[in-house]
């Protein structure tokens, strides 16, 4: 699924405008990266956490001569998902399992 399709959903979940949902999708995508990016951890419950971790540097080498390099620490996006969301993945249904039509 891509961004697209994701705001197509969501639309059809929420019986939105497509217009309002990819507002809705994007204020979240949004507020996920700026808090990230402030080094806060995100927890929704039932679905995972979104946590930033530093990742330290260290020696790595070069796959095309194989000669050592330095590979900068760097900070990065976890996601450790919740047990709703593990559910839905191993059971492969969700609660909404049809979507409704739009009037």
């Amino acid at each position: 699924m891509n961004k697209r399709e994701l705001i197509e959903d969501v639309a059809l979940r929420a019986d939105m405008t497509k217009v309002t949902a990819r507002i809705a999708v994007d204020a979240l995508l949004d507020a996920i990266a700026t808090s990230l990016a402030e080094g806060k951890k995100i927890s929704l419950v039932g679905f995972g956490h979104f946590m930033p971790a530093l990742r330290e540097a260290r020696m790595g080498r070069n796959p095309q001569t194989g000669a050592p390099l330095q590979i900068k620490a760097a900070t990065q996006v976890k996601f450790k998902p919740g047990k709703g969301l593990k559910g839905v993945v191993q059971e492969g249904e969700t609660k909404d399992k049809a979507h409704k039509p739009r009037k």
